[in-house]
């Protein structure tokens, strides 16, 4: 059976640079697959702003499978858009009806300023990795998986909080532009793992701390950054990054009443 095809008018934030002023633009769209992606409904608009002669629209993309993290736009107000637990490049066609009218804006976040259109500097998350989303401990050769017992548990919790691809969904959902869930993500991954345990209480204070200096807001337990997640990560990872900063900041201070400093 043929695909059904509908038209759409497209709200679309264009932005020529960083520091240029922004607005929205009008397009209208004709004969678009239902079975299209939204990516190559982008794909299909840029083509014909093309054959115009007319600059096409930046926006991010990668893997197009939901891996990467890449395809980083605000759908009607929605961080990747209507569905629930799939990136923009997860969503098809189908799910919008003939004549709608679509707002496609960037992430909205003064740690995520926008490049041009719809792409923004998420290098913010980049450095938040680097000061200690790794382990860095020398281990030598890899071991045998069944050598480093590991409670069920304790590795489908890792496995989980390991999920989140950075997409950043979780700050643009965010009304305080928190990157909470995006830290307590890769904090919590290593947390419960024994691999993680030699640098547990420095990668605490060292995520947070950059994360602050990045300019991201405080968590206030909205819950709308894991609804926004395209990957569903759970809140409970923030209850668990919240224990760990504290224990750590704790045991730090003891320390340092310990030394006399």
């Amino acid at each position: 059976m043929p695909a059904k095809t509908i038209s759409l008018k497209l709200k679309v934030w264009r932005q020529a640079s960083k520091n240029a002023p922004g607005e929205f633009k009008d397009y209208t769209l004709d004969n678009i697959s239902t079975d299209m992606s939204f990516l190559e409904m982008m794909d299909t608009l840029n083509t014909q702003l093309i054959h115009k002669g007319e600059e096409p629209v930046s926006f991010d993309h990668d893997c197009r499978e939901g891996i990467c993290g890449s395809c980083s736009m605000t759908i009607n107000g929605n961080p990747h858009g209507p569905e629930t637990g799939t990136a923009t490049c997860q969503l098809h066609m189908r799910r919008f009806n003939n004549g709608d009218t679509v707002v496609v804006e960037p992430w909205r976040a003064k740690a995520f300023p926008v490049l041009r259109d719809l792409t923004t500097d998420r290098s913010a998350f980049d450095r938040i990795m680097s000061a200690g989303g790794y382990v860095s401990v020398s281990t030598g050769g890899a071991q045998d998986a069944n050598c480093i017992p590991v409670p069920k548990t304790d590795a489908d919790y890792a496995f989980n909080a390991a999920a989140c691809i950075g997409c950043g969904a979780c700050v643009a959902a965010c009304k305080n532009a928190s990157a909470s869930l995006f830290v307590a993500a890769k904090v919590s991954q290593y947390a419960v793992l024994p691999q993680g345990q030699a640098e547990r209480r420095k990668r605490a204070l060292n995520m947070v701390a950059q994360m602050d200096a990045e300019g991201f807001g405080a968590c206030s337990n909205t819950g709308s950054c894991s609804a926004a997640c395209p990957k569903e990560i759970s809140l409970e990872t923030i209850a668990r990054l919240n224990r760990e900063f504290s224990l750590a900041s704790l045991l730090k201070t003891e320390e340092k009443t310990v030394l006399g400093e």
